[in-house]
């Protein structure tokens, strides 16, 4: 007769086998408790919290609280490229900035940017924004330069990471705006990754420009950036900026 574990153990694995994508912690208690109403749920909660170590050839953590089958684990190789979107990411360069300053209120004036518009290998920012003091701050702060990149394709969110490092070095905060979309082994790297260099995660859906319903997973970090670059690059779009 099997014991408790192993019961737990065969039916979060028969319920991992129907969600290839995995299933949260809570989720996966909450669905053998269901099923397996007669075991009490400390137990399950237990087991189910050492789950990978105790069925490590069919158990693994793509992320923190995340559980998945080995047979649906995904190589570089295996990883196929997500249809492309309809929309464009054009699309969100005005929403995002008006968000910056409208709800987030890091922005006092935000501008879609994008292309090459700083013509070098390192990018140009979708969005960037100043921060500046206003009539009626008692303390008149410093102006301050917020940069974003936007990517709607999940499959190049390695890269728009990338990108959103190299804004600090010309802004005191930056942004990667990545889709609500993604997996959930992605978002939890970058909210980790976005966590130690201080970069903001916002998530988005790109079903709807005119509501993407931008929401924050990572609040970005303030930074000193380097001068030489804060004004190299601001000199290219000093006009729209600041006039």
């Amino acid at each position: 007769m099997a014991t408790k574990k192993e019961l737990i153990i065969a039916k979060a694995i028969e319920l991992l086998d129907h969600n290839s994508k995995g299933l949260r912690y809570s989720k996966l208690v909450k669905a053998i408790s269901k099923a397996l109403s007669d075991i009490p749920i400390n137990t399950i909660h237990g087991t189910v919290w050492k789950i990978e170590t105790m069925a490590p050839k069919a158990i693994y953590k793509p992320a923190r609280g995340i559980f998945r089958l080995i047979k649906y684990k995904e190589t570089e190789a295996d990883v196929q490229k997500p249809a492309p979107s309809k929309r464009r990411e054009e699309d969100f360069y005005q929403p995002f900035a008006d968000w910056l300053v409208n709800e987030l209120e890091e922005c006092t004036k935000a501008i879609p940017l994008g292309g090459n518009r700083f013509k070098d290998k390192w990018g140009t920012p979708d969005v960037i924004g100043i921060r500046e003091p206003r009539k009626s701050d008692i303390i008149k702060p410093l102006t301050e330069i917020i940069s974003a990149e936007i990517k709607i394709d999940s499959a190049n969110l390695i890269t728009a990471f990338g990108q959103s490092c190299s804004y600090k070095l010309f802004s005191h905060k930056s942004f990667l705006v990545a889709p609500r979309g993604s997996t959930d082994e992605d978002i939890a790297r970058l909210d980790s990754l976005c966590m130690i260099f201080g970069i903001g995660l916002i998530l988005f859906d790109i079903d709807n420009p005119k509501f993407p319903n931008f929401e924050i997973r990572v609040r970005a970090a303030k930074h000193e950036p380097d001068m030489f670059y804060v004004n190299k690059y601001l000199k290219i779009v000093e006009d729209k900026l600041f006039f």
